[in-house]
């Protein structure tokens, strides 16, 4: 299957096939939540497979260049492919309402729209208008340091990674790492089990988490360690777009 044409039926429809009262769980209780099988095999490998082609993407960045770590990654130009496209603005229904309260939790005054057409709308009105989701190449000895992807003013604070490739067949080691450090305590790591066309939900740069005296906010960087042996693919979506 070719990732220009319509996704195919096997991909999940985000909301009919994800349980998103363990997801809205998941998150509050850890930052982060998986969404198993979110990507068909197939369309796996024929989004993969688009990292070689010169259409289709706005740049390319080389991270040794800029100290975010080893290995590549593109980002993809407008018009998205159909399956992004249809990931993109599928799942962002369900995650505003999670990110809004959220938000109240922490006292911003920012609420998100119910459709992710009309939060782009305010990106590109504030000179967002860069689309944000690639596709990362990882090889023998890269990694991807610990970061957060913000982008501009306007940043929706839930994000989606999703492996492309098979652990223990296609690569080794490249592990998704997320860092969660809040206010006067040590740094708390989760290291979070993907396979191929499994994705995991994060916080983006914060969240809120109930104290005895309320809420207050943590942060959060995520990354990839170092892969040993093969080549990893990864899919990021993020809903705001860049300046």
């Amino acid at each position: 299957m070719s990732i220009l044409a319509p996704p195919q039926s096997q991909t999940i429809a985000p909301g009919q096939a994800l349980d998103w009262e363990r997801i809205a769980d998941d998150l509050d209780q850890q930052g982060w939540a998986l969404l198993p099988g979110l990507i068909a095999q197939l369309d796996c490998d024929a989004t993969a497979a688009l990292y070689d082609r010169e259409e289709g993407f706005r740049s390319r960045v080389i991270m040794a260049r800029h100290g975010f770590g080893r290995g590549e990654y593109r980002y993809f130009a407008y018009p998205l492919p159909p399956l992004i496209q249809h990931l993109r603005s599928s799942l962002y229904p369900h995650l505003a309402p999670i990110a809004n309260h959220w938000y109240e939790r922490m006292g911003i005054a920012t609420c998100f729209p119910d459709t992710h057409e009309a939060f782009l709308g305010r990106c590109h009105a504030a000179g967002q208008q860069c689309p944000t989701p690639l596709l990362l190449r990882y090889g023998p000895q890269d990694y991807n340091c610990l970061h957060q992807d913000l982008y501009g003013e306007h940043v929706f604070p839930l994000q989606v990674a999703a492996l492309l490739s098979a652990p223990g067949r296609d690569f080794s080691g490249g592990e998704f790492v997320l860092t969660e450090q809040r206010p006067r305590m040590q740094t708390r790591a989760a290291v979070v089990p993907l396979g191929k066309g499994d994705a995991v939900l994060f916080a983006v740069n914060q969240r809120p988490m109930r104290g005895t005296r309320g809420d207050y906010r943590v942060a959060l960087r995520h990354g990839v360690s170092a892969i040993r042996e093969g080549r990893r693919h990864t899919l990021g979506i993020i809903f705001h777009d860049a300046a």
